[in-house]
């Protein structure tokens, strides 16, 4: 009788032990979660600054990150000041000048505007490879969670118009960093992953 008690008290006492261990490692967990929450607070309005620069566009490519889908401009040599754009949701993208239709695919279309042409401006030439109403080249969007379509619209009067087919018409947000803008588009409204 002895014996059975001291086991089952050995018992208790290691449940209550591992009990007691269970709960930092949830708490742990529960704080980790949090913080590695996608931001929410982006919205979905149109986003502009009236800046300009006559440094052409040079590539456009696209990568995927936890909380996003992100689109980059490449101005090389535009420094940080002086990048406009206009990034905004349409029902339908058209492109500038000609006003023709350029077909792009998703649940939602984010116009992106540039205002930087995609050519050089004293010859002429094409300083970025693609072609109106076709996909963006070298852009491949296998894989991603948000983004379903990325088509040239042209290059128009100084400005380099894109058509970025989305999923939904999810948050967004746009950086002015180092000689590029950045268009990045949440995953979800909530915030999460």
């Amino acid at each position: 009788m002895l014996r059975t008690r001291t086991i089952c008290t050995t018992v208790v006492l290691v449940g209550a032990v591992l009990g007691t261990a269970a709960v930092p490692a949830a708490a742990t967990r529960a704080a980790t979660v949090r913080a590695t929450a996608c931001p929410t607070g982006w919205g979905s309005l149109a986003k502009t600054d009236d800046d300009a620069t006559t440094t052409p566009v040079r590539d456009i490519r696209t990568g995927r990150a936890a909380c996003y889908d992100r689109m980059v401009v490449d101005l090389p040599g535009a420094g940080r000041g002086g990048l406009g754009y206009s990034v905004r949701y349409v029902d339908r993208l058209y492109q500038d000048g000609s006003g023709r239709p350029v077909p792009v695919v998703g649940g939602a279309v984010l116009e992106v505007r540039v205002a930087a042409p995609a050519y050089v401006p004293e010859t002429g030439e094409p300083a970025y490879p693609a072609r109106a109403g076709r996909p963006l080249p070298g852009v491949d969007l296998t894989g991603y969670r948000t983004f379903r379509d990325a088509r040239f619209a042209g290059s128009f009067e100084g400005e380099t118009q894109v058509g970025l087919g989305v999923r939904a018409r999810l948050p967004f947000r746009v950086l002015e960093l180092q000689d590029r803008v950045v268009i990045d588009v949440a995953h979800t409204w909530t915030g999460g992953r």
